[in-house]
This record gives structure tokens, sequence and C-alpha cells, in this order.
């Protein structure tokens, strides 16, 4: 099976105008998802669940029209299939993406199955070809992660600053990187007890 060439890719939000075209219980947690990445979330639909009205969006209770699109920076469409189809033709025109939920056909751009550690964050997705494959990945890999991965950060953060302070080469810094957190590790598990 041939799946399109992707660039992965995050996005910052943050105080941007974003639409979502739907107001089922889909479009909620999507809808969640946005107001914690800090964008300015409109909610375009006929019908609005009670969750959705609890969230700090913009509600419109109508069906979408073109111009919803106008001024966004990035569009959900989690309606009917005829409606996400609407929302991809005016999004193409427009060049704006948009992610169609569970309909790759109609979509520009694919959510991922994320796992989040404080500021990291491990983005998986099948090309949008098997969301519940991409869920399960997300789960087991998120219990095979170390407890201590903030902690990681934080000593890559360090490491970086002094290593920008003393020109040391990017193509070293990862081997450097390894050597500093297996000394760390050794120095909380002496004798490589599991965490």
């Amino acid at each position: 099976m041939q799946a399109e060439p992707l660039l992965p890719i995050f996005l910052k939000l943050q105080s941007r105008p974003v639409l979502v075209v739907g107001g089922g219980v889909v479009a909620t947690g999507k809808v969640e998802r946005l107001v914690s990445a800090g964008a300015h979330v409109t909610v375009v639909a006929p019908k609005i669940c009670k969750a959705i009205t609890k969230l700090p969006v913009t509600i419109e209770k109508r069906e979408f029209v073109e111009s919803d699109l106008d001024g966004v920076w990035f569009v959900v469409a989690a309606a009917p299939p005829e409606v996400n189809q609407l929302v991809s033709v005016a999004g193409g025109a427009r060049r704006v993406f948009v992610n169609a939920i569970d309909d790759p056909g109609n979509a520009s751009a694919y959510a991922a199955s994320v796992i989040s550690r404080g500021p990291i964050m491990l983005a998986i997705s099948t090309s949008g070809l098997a969301p519940a494959l991409s869920a399960l990945l997300r789960e087991a890999l998120d219990a095979m992660l170390p407890v201590d991965l903030e902690m990681w950060l934080e000593e890559s953060v360090r490491q970086r600053s002094v290593w920008q302070q003393h020109g040391v080469p990017m193509e070293d810094r990862r081997e450097r990187l390894l050597a500093r957190l297996n000394e760390i590790y050794q120095k909380r598990h002496p004798r490589g007890e599991a965490q």
C-alpha cells in the first residue's frame, strides 16, 4: 500500500484564527486540542454539542459557507463527507490546510496520535490510512517511554547552552548528549535497576 509522501510538522497556532466545521462529539476533541494550543477557534455547524458550548470558542450555529475560511490559518472538517468536501475545495482555493476527520480524501493535513510529556511531543501518523493503528502505537510507545523524560529535556537544554558557548559542532552533540544521559542514568540506577 503506497501512501502520499508527507512532511511531519508541528504548528504554532497561538492566537491564530482556526475554524472547526462540525459540532459533534468527534469535533469536541479537536476543539479541545486547538484551544489548548492557544488557537482562536470558531466552530460552525447547524448543531453544536453541549461540551463545545462550554469551551472558550466562537460558535456559529449554521451551515458552512466558503467565506468562513477567510483569514483562518487552519481548518478541521469534522462533518459529513459532503460537507468535508466543500471545506476541502474551499480550503484548497485559499491555500488553507484542511484536516478532514476520518476522511483522507478530503484532507490536505492529517492529525497525528500524540504522546505529550511536558514540552516533549511525539507524533504518530499512518498518513490517514489507519487512525486506530496510530492510537494503538501511541499507547504502546507511551508505556515504553521513561518516566523521567522531562529531566532528559532539561539536561539537553543545559548541555546545548554549554555546547554553544564552547563551539561544539552539531555533528558531535548527539554522542555527547547520549554520554551525559547515560552518566545521569548510572547515578540514579547504579546497578541498572528498572525504573
